[in-house]
């Protein structure tokens, strides 16, 4: 059965639910998706959840934040939404339960970002893209996020991409670590959900003590994410560089939303 929540599908499949995106057109992340999945994320594991996949649209997981949207927003509201994203990954990278992202199409910027601190990536084969490019928005990556790209791909290869702002495609990024797997794009989601299970199969406390050892660098991550932190990512979104590219890119969007 599916409960749609208006934002997100949620999926029981036995004992591992899917979350899915469901924000139309390209599962653009805003304040109140970044709520949803992280209220989401957290209740799983309360109500019965063994393991999670993340999912989105067949060709589009994430076409990473609503630039449009949140160019509006004010100083406190730009905050608010850093920190609720912020949140969200770190509600990831601390998940009781293993977290699987299905990668069913585009994923930069914002979609990369919500794999980076999973489990487990698998991305669909094809003329699709992931990475971390925000330098070529004028905007840093924040340490937080440097820390969970060098724990999938080294700390060299996490400079190259990160300072380059480098896009890349699914034998690039499987090659490199990024994505752990790739796959036909119909068999993104039954591959995840199958990871999934079969990681159910271990020894429960076993699988899970060694998890959370394994896992210990991605929640340190967020020790450097204090208030000056999240102040700096929002000071570097408003400033005159960030603003000239980010105004850019959406009036582009504008543009192909209406024809």
């Amino acid at each position: 059965m599916i409960r749609w929540t208006g934002l997100l599908d949620i999926i029981d499949h036995g004992r591992v639910r899917e979350l899915r995106l469901a924000r139309p057109p390209v599962n653009a992340l805003n304040p109140a998706l970044i709520a949803a999945l992280a209220e989401a994320l957290r209740a799983a594991p309360t109500e019965g959840a063994a393991a999670m996949v993340l999912s989105g649209a067949p060709g589009r997981f994430s076409g990473g934040l609503d630039l449009p949207e949140l160019l509006q927003l004010g100083p406190s509201e730009l905050r608010a939404m850093w920190t609720g994203l912020f949140g969200l990954i770190r509600a990831i990278a601390t998940s009781p339960v293993p977290v699987v992202v299905a990668l069913t199409g585009h994923s930069p910027a914002g979609g990369t970002i919500l794999a980076l601190f999973a489990d487990y990536r698998i991305m669909a084969a094809g003329a699709y893209k992931v990475g971390l490019n925000e330098v070529q928005v004028g905007l840093p990556v924040p340490e937080v996020l440097l820390r969970g790209l060098a724990h999938l791909v080294g700390s060299r290869q996490a400079e190259r991409l990160a300072v380059g702002g480098i896009l890349l495609g699914p034998e690039e990024a499987l090659r490199l670590g990024l994505v752990d797997e790739v796959a036909p794009l119909d068999e993104v989601v039954p591959r995840a959900l199958g990871w999934a299970a079969d990681l159910l199969t271990r020894p429960p406390l076993a699988m899970a003590t060694t998890r959370r050892l394994a896992r210990r660098p991605l929640a340190e991550a967020f020790d450097a994410l204090d208030a000056a932190a999240v102040d700096g990512v929002v000071t570097a979104w408003s400033g005159p560089e960030a603003q000239a590219t980010l105004h850019a890119i959406a009036a582009r969007l504008g543009k192909k939303a209406h024809g």
